[in-house]
């Protein structure tokens, strides 16, 4: 395939719509994850969990899993973090052998054991060095390069130095996250500096940062005109939200989702997550990280949150999820997430990390 057809994006699924594409997110967008997202309406793009880069890696398996047995439909990014280039240069050789839609970098990570080896969102401190990652990962991708940012460090002074990089090396598509790496996930996101990257870069952006539902992804591509969004942690609350956002999109109206239509969503995550290899209890300790985020649209008190993380067993787990999604018939789920109900830090790490 020509390389000027391999750097056009996918189309989306609905053509001429804005883009959706699910966040890469650690321990989150895994095959499982991603195959039970399809369940309920696939984003226009997936990107993987970020492949670790340095002197001795090798590309990780379970990784590498959800690209090979990808049958959502839709394309997969593989995404890298690191910053020795040799090592990044030779991830994506080892990557084109496999039926990817392109390299995406992560310069946004803000774990702070990430950032701290000068990775991720650490490297938006140092915009020359990311000026000499993108020369060099451009020259040896042969198809789309895309790049995932934050607005910088602890403020946005780095971002037009790195805008200029991103153009000047002909990133394919940008995801900024509207944050700086100081600003983990709870600081107000700034979409007025989103639209400054629509305004400085020829590539497509796509809006990141508290897209909460589809009518939030409407609010944010009129502000920021955009040409899509990435969402995480709220398609973990809501798996329906990309084909929410395709519907009002469009103009339609979507059915409501009910409690007890989140019940099965949990019935499938519990089961396609589930492996033998891990002890019933570490798996239900895993679900109830998911759930964390599932609670934010359950109940406005909080109630199913407070029971569901006391449970021990998945016995007691499923016997909390029919106490609160079945027992009440036709009980809506929040679009929105309920202000003040919030999952707890501890239980957004490492589960909900991304850039």
């Amino acid at each position: 395939m020509p390389t000027a057809e391999l750097n056009v994006l996918p189309a989306p699924i609905s053509s001429g719509q804005p883009i959706t594409a699910l966040a890469p997110m650690q321990d989150v967008t895994t095959l499982a994850f991603m195959g039970v997202v399809a369940d309920y309406g696939s984003p226009d793009y997936f990107v993987t969990e970020f492949f670790r880069v340095h002197d001795t890696s090798r590309l990780e398996k379970h990784i590498v899993q959800s690209i090979d047995q990808n049958k959502t439909g839709r394309p997969i990014f593989a995404q890298l973090i690191g910053e020795a280039i040799p090592h990044l240069e030779r991830t994506v050789h080892a990557l084109l052998k496999h039926p990817i839609a392109g390299i995406d970098l992560n310069l946004g990570c803000p774990a702070p054991k990430v950032y701290k080896k000068n990775v991720g969102g650490g490297l938006l401190r140092d915009p020359g060095r990311i000026d000499e990652i993108l020369a060099a990962l451009r020259s040896v991708c042969p198809g789309r390069f895309t790049v995932k940012m934050r607005l910088g460090f602890a403020d946005s002074s780095p971002y037009d130095d790195i805008l200029a990089s991103v153009k000047r090396h002909r990133v394919d598509m940008l995801t900024v996250h509207g944050r700086t790496v100081k600003g983990g996930y709870r600081s107000e996101v700034d979409y007025d500096l989103i639209a400054h990257a629509v305004q400085s870069v020829p590539c497509p952006v796509l809006a990141n940062g508290n897209v909460t539902s589809s009518a939030s992804a409407v609010r944010i591509i009129e502000k920021t005109k955009a040409a899509g969004v990435m969402i995480g942690r709220h398609a973990i609350r809501n798996p329906w939200i990309f084909s929410q956002c395709r519907s009002r999109f469009a103009g339609e109206s979507y059915a409501p989702v009910q409690l007890r239509d989140v019940y099965d969503y949990v019935e499938n995550l519990f089961h396609a997550t589930r492996s033998d290899n891990i002890p019933e209890q570490a798996h239900v300790n895993r679900m109830k990280k998911f759930l964390n985020f599932v609670g934010q649209g359950v109940d406005n008190q909080g109630r199913f949150l407070y029971d569901m993380r006391r449970t021990q067993s998945a016995a007691e787990l499923f016997s909390v999820c029919e106490k609160h999604l079945l027992t009440i018939p036709d009980t809506l789920f929040a679009d929105e997430p309920y202000a003040g109900i919030i999952a707890r830090p501890n239980c957004e790490t490492p589960l909900a990390s991304t850039a």
